[in-house]
């Protein structure tokens, strides 16, 4: 086995990459763009060839390649060919913009607020059975809660939760999972919702599946192929996501003993303690563009049809927007990380991925008089490129 250097552009694609990107962002990032194995041949990836992609990690290149889909294509899966084409995430305009549109009626901001309080009743259900003491906290809220707020606006049963999951590491993590592993998962999501649409195309059951089902583009029903590319996107994005905001958000407080006494006095500081989370601990890393002509990109020149990383969560540390960037501030501007990305792109899911989080640290607030890293194993996710988060947390939790 061919041992990556710690510091090589490699690593980026690596598990240890994954689980712990900054000091790569931080060595790498005057080099930027710079070109890294995206993807290597075997069994695990089931390409015959690696795939190389250039890493995007200043700030404003990142902005200037997702402000740019006419230059920097999301139609990538072809090229990566190790994840399923989703809608939305891989689609350029005008379908992007059709299907947005679209679905942008589902998650206004006065749709996801009218759902304050079947989540926040969720959350402390989550909680009731968790009294002081130590408690593996992604297993018993941080992944419950998003899939629980997604599954019910897609008018999915419960018993169905936790094939979710299984669903979704299929779809994100191809390093870990080989390809003939990832097939029958994500033939099992196929299936399921193709299943799950028919049913709504007999009758309308009242939940965004059916409303999406009866729904038409400049007069034309939406294709049983896109309504599953559609449904499969707001799934894994609804949990993928949010799951990683809770578990960054709550890891970083339980580090921070008197922030936490502070927002436990002054609410206020529950919303800036959101943003900072999302500048400092990215849940949402990277993602894909493809070029569609010759360009140049921080000055270096590249190819048509050359595929990039755009990285969200080195640009939210890049020194030259962000003062002391590897130190947890609140009071930065709000506005200048990128998160939930930019441009037309831009998270669809962000307003109930806040509310999720703002939900999540009252409650916890609420409840707890202190909260502090607990004895065993926290360990990172190591399978996912896309995402920065735990796997395991255990946090001592403290009536």
């Amino acid at each position: 086995m061919t041992t990556v250097p710690q510091l090589s552009p490699d690593a980026l694609g690596t598990p240890c990459g994954i689980a712990d990107p900054y000091p790569l962002y931080r060595a790498l990032r005057d080099r930027s763009p710079v070109r890294y194995l995206r993807v290597p041949a075997g069994a695990m990836s089931g390409r015959s060839e690696p795939l190389y992609a250039h890493a995007v990690l200043r700030h404003a290149d990142v902005l200037a390649v997702v402000r740019s889909p006419a230059a920097f294509s999301s139609q990538t899966p072809a090229l990566l060919q190790v994840v399923p084409r989703l809608a939305l995430v891989h689609d350029d305009p005008p379908r992007h913009t059709q299907v947005r549109r679209l679905v942008n009626k589902a998650f206004t901001a006065q749709r996801v607020a009218a759902l304050a309080g079947s989540i926040g009743t969720l959350a402390e259900q989550l909680l009731e059975p968790l009294a002081s003491g130590v408690a593996e906290i992604m297993q018993a809220y941080a992944m419950q809660l998003p899939i629980r707020v997604i599954a019910a606006l897609l008018g999915i049963p419960e018993q169905d939760y936790p094939a979710f999951r299984r669903w979704s590491e299929a779809t994100v993590g191809y390093t870990t999972l080989s390809a003939a592993e990832r097939a029958p998962r994500l033939a099992e999501m196929d299936a399921y919702l193709a299943q799950a649409i028919t049913a709504r195309r007999t009758a309308d059951q009242g939940d965004l599946i059916s409303a999406l089902a009866t729904s038409e583009i400049d007069g034309t029903p939406l294709t049983d192929l896109e309504l599953r590319r559609i449904v499969a996107v707001l799934l894994i994005a609804g949990n993928e996501t949010t799951i990683h905001l809770l578990g960054n958000m709550l890891g970083l407080l339980a580090e921070r003993p008197e922030l936490w006494e502070q927002a436990r006095a002054d609410r206020s500081l529950v919303e800036p303690i959101i943003d900072e989370v999302l500048r400092f601990e990215s849940p949402v890393q990277r993602f894909s563009r493809v070029t569609t002509r010759p360009v140049e990109v921080g000055g270096v020149p590249i190819a048509a049809g050359e595929l990039l990383d755009v990285f969200y969560g080195a640009a939210n540390r890049d020194p030259a927007v962000f003062a002391e960037p590897d130190t947890f501030r609140l009071g930065r501007p709000a506005a200048e990380h990128l998160a939930w990305g930019a441009g037309i792109h831009f998270c669809l899911g962000s307003h109930l991925a806040r509310l999720e989080a703002k939900l999540t640290l009252n409650a916890f607030l609420d409840r707890y008089s202190q909260l502090a890293r607990g004895p065993g194993g926290a360990e990172r996710q190591a399978s996912a490129q896309l995402s920065f988060g735990w796997r395991t947390l255990p946090l001592a939790l403290h009536r």
